[in-house]
């Protein structure tokens, strides 16, 4: 008896290392298009989580189920996304469009853009998206602009940063 014992309390750790852990994470790609002068960015999140996040903020009926989605979907994606994100070109705040989305997976693509951009010397970026829901959320942000790339890793602790493309 002693023997299952040990055994078992031997193996319960290693258990423990089996379970799932979710993992929050979104991921933003910020793109300059220089022919347009507009900076194009598209932000992955998960999909249900942002489900939850918009059921619990807006509406209990609310569901991004592609083929299924609540009528106002779109309206409410752009509404949180205007309230949690955020681009300043060269220290100014920029409005941005709200293109659209588009399921992936399990993921929701998010298009935005920025139009009649100046050339940038420094590009930040705020974005809390769903650090609100989960204190554990990390925003991956990745910038390109005239072929160099930088990232931001932002977190509750540190919803912005800002790049600079000067040389």
């Amino acid at each position: 008896m002693k023997k299952i014992i040990l055994l078992l309390l031997a193996t319960l750790p290693l258990m423990a290392f089996t379970a799932a852990h979710k993992f929050y994470v979104s991921a933003t790609d910020i793109e300059y298009n220089e022919k347009q002068r507009s900076l194009q960015i598209i932000s992955h999140v998960f999909t249900d989580d942002l489900e939850d996040l918009l059921q619990m903020r807006y509406s209990k009926e609310l569901t991004l189920v592609k083929g299924d989605e609540h009528p106002a979907a779109d309206e409410y994606v752009e509404k949180y996304f205007r309230s949690k994100f955020g681009v300043t070109v060269n220290g100014e705040e920029r409005s941005f469009s709200y293109i659209g989305k588009e399921y992936d997976k399990d993921q929701l693509l998010v298009y935005l853009e920025v139009e009649d951009v100046e050339p940038v010397k420094t590009l930040g970026v705020k974005n809390a998206i769903l650090t609100d829901l989960f204190p554990e959320q990390k925003n991956v942000v990745k910038v390109e602009y005239g072929g160099t790339i930088k990232s931001l890793l932002l977190m509750r602790d540190a919803l912005s940063g800002t790049l600079n493309f000067s040389n």
